[in-house]
């Protein structure tokens, strides 16, 4: 960004109330792109007219990195120059409006960055740790899920049992379907094929939970490849899993499905239906809630654009008997995993959080990263987000080029049509 072709004295996105004297004015809006988890980072620092205080937020979407930094380098960091930093409702609704067709995941990253980097500001200025301004405590730790994939029910099961064995309460398990391009596992086809998905995924879990007991909880990911009436045949045949949730049984736009899928899983013995890493606007799940459909909420703090949605998000879950549980692989980076954990613990709404295994080198890169202890995240009691970001280490590890992390999501059927990813 060339701030030499802005001038604060003549902002289009001024308050129109002063400021007080002692404000946080936003002076410098910087982008970063790195990889040290192997997929692009693109991190955003709001630095202030205070010295020493700047706001870290996280911008990250892997298929799309360089269109949202554009947006962030050239339309929303020149419309925050000289703005209290304090004032983040206004700012979020401004910046939200100002590019009129509102809404989708590339506005709703840059945004999400920068809503999130304004509550590190306001938590730091005052001397808390962000879940403080969040409402306080509501819990210790938020419990989180890890991962755990193959293609043998047995040895998945032992996978299991050792996570259980280290703390984890909640796994996700993900079986590899012979000869199927299946996801979340180490694929051994070209091709994804429902039918055999169908055929080879409830059983298989069903034998992984009696081999496991049911001293931990199981999850599953179909990772919206279904067809409505596929997934009303999964949720039947999911019930001796006895699944904490089944994610993304349904894509978003087959969402208004998620009713007749939810009566069909309560008929099956009660499936838990978890839906949401994929919107980018809050209404997209109160048909879900208000017709009491789904039982989490997948919410993604970055695209949905930051923490001033998501918690206005995270109170109607509370309001509407459903919980939260914030997605947080691999590709969220720490500085987002940490403001998923300042909700999770502020809430009486939470239900899970995703864990990833940060690389040595992003622990590196983000000093006070979130690390599950005994499958439990637990919040930094340092001022702000509690992760900082450290640029020379970033230089050493640079991004993946474009269109590298778009490979995965190339999925085709055995007809060799276009599949969701």
């Amino acid at each position: 960004m060339d701030e030499l072709r802005y001038d604060p004295s003549k902002l289009i996105a001024a308050a129109p109330w002063p400021a007080p004297a002692d404000a946080a004015r936003i002076t410098r809006v910087r982008t970063f792109l790195c990889g040290p988890q192997g997929c692009p980072y693109l991190i955003v620092r709001v630095e202030t007219n205070q010295p020493g205080l700047y706001g870290l937020g996280c911008a990250s979407d892997p298929q799309r990195t360089l269109a949202v930094r554009s947006v962030l380098d050239d339309y929303l960091g020149p419309l925050l120059l000289g703005r209290d930093a304090g004032d983040i409702e206004d700012i979020h609704r401004l910046l939200r409006n100002a590019g009129y067709w509102r809404g989708g995941s590339i506005a709703g990253n840059a945004l999400g960055a920068v809503d999130v980097a304004l509550w590190d500001i306001k938590a730091k200025a005052a001397g808390l740790p962000l879940h403080s301004l969040l409402g306080g405590r509501a819990r210790h730790g938020a419990a989180a899920y890890t991962h755990v994939d193959g293609d043998d029910p047995a040895r998945i099961a032992e996978d299991v049992l050792a996570a259980a064995e280290a703390g984890y309460r909640h796994v996700r398990v993900q079986v590899a379907v012979p000869g199927v391009q299946n996801y979340g596992t180490a694929s051994t086809g070209s091709a994804w094929d429902p039918l055999a998905y169908l055929r080879h995924v409830p059983p298989a879990l069903a034998e992984v939970r009696r081999r496991v007991g049911d001293g931990v909880e199981l999850l599953h990911d179909a990772h919206e490849r279904l067809t409505p009436a596929q997934a009303v045949r999964l949720v039947a045949a999911l019930a001796g899993a006895r699944l904490f949730f089944l994610e993304d049984a349904l894509a978003p736009e087959d969402s208004d499905h998620f009713p007749r899928l939810a009566a069909a899983a309560g008929s099956a013995g009660s499936v838990p239906l978890a839906v949401g890493e994929l919107f980018d606007d809050v209404g997209q799940f109160l048909p879900l809630l208000t017709a009491r459909a789904i039982d989490f909420v997948r919410l993604r703090i970055p695209t949905l654009g930051g923490l001033t949605p998501a918690r206005k998000l995270t109170a109607a879950c509370e309001l509407f008997g459903a919980r939260i549980a914030p997605h947080g692989p691999g590709d969220v980076s720490p500085v987002a995993q940490a403001a998923n954990v300042a909700l999770d613990v502020s809430t009486p709404a939470f239900g899970v959080q995703e864990a990833a295994r940060f690389h040595e080198a992003t622990l590196e890169v983000f000093p006070g990263a979130p690390v599950p202890v005994g499958g439990v995240l637990y919040p930094s009691e340092s001022p702000g987000l509690g992760v900082d970001f450290d640029e020379s280490a970033a230089r050493r590890h640079p991004a993946p080029p474009p269109l590298r992390h778009d490979r995965w999501a190339l999925v085709r059927g055995v007809d060799g049509a276009a599949e969701r990813p």
